[in-house]
């Protein structure tokens, strides 16, 4: 049975929508985190305040995307199906981001992603200068504590996005 699941994500039918929403994900993970790093850095907004919009700034970015190129073949087409596809995908989407907040929230209140990456940063650099750096830099743990939430929730966008949103 995984042998049969892993097989069709590499040849299956779903293999070119994988594909094209994994694509699409990740240039929206990059819009994110650049949105995220300015509005908690520039912005200077609380982290998962700055968060939460950057997501649904994203939402509608990877809806737009998804629609005209992912899911093109049953892609939502005239205002009222567009919109009620945005509707859907907000609410799929939109119930994925207390699962992102909350493990960007465990990741940095909880220190273990600080420990983590001074560790890393102290065995990767011939001197002790970047891992200070880092754990005195918040929005650099930010940044990767977010990015390790965009991963967990994509796996569960995906799911509810191929089922409901685009059927």
């Amino acid at each position: 049975m995984l042998r049969s699941f892993l097989r069709n994500l590499t040849e299956g039918p779903l293999t070119q929508l994988l594909r094209r929403f994994v694509m699409v994900g990740a240039l929206a993970a990059g819009v994110q985190q650049l949105l995220l790093w300015l509005l908690i850095d520039l912005g200077e907004l609380n982290y998962l305040i700055g968060a939460l919009i950057a997501i649904e700034v994203t939402i509608v970015l990877s809806y737009a995307l998804n629609n005209a190129w992912t899911f093109q073949r049953s892609q939502n087409t005239g205002w009222g199906a567009y919109l009620g596809g945005l509707v859907k995908t907000n609410l799929v989407r939109g119930s994925a981001i207390p699962l992102q907040l909350g493990i960007l929230y465990v990741l940095v209140e909880f220190g273990t992603l600080y420990q983590f990456v001074d560790w890393l940063l102290v065995l990767l650099s011939p001197g002790d200068g970047a891992a200070i750096v880092v754990t005195e830099d918040g929005s650099a743990i930010v940044l990767i504590g977010n990015g390790i939430a965009i991963l967990v929730s994509g796996v569960y966008r995906f799911v509810l996005d191929a089922k409901w949103t685009w059927g």
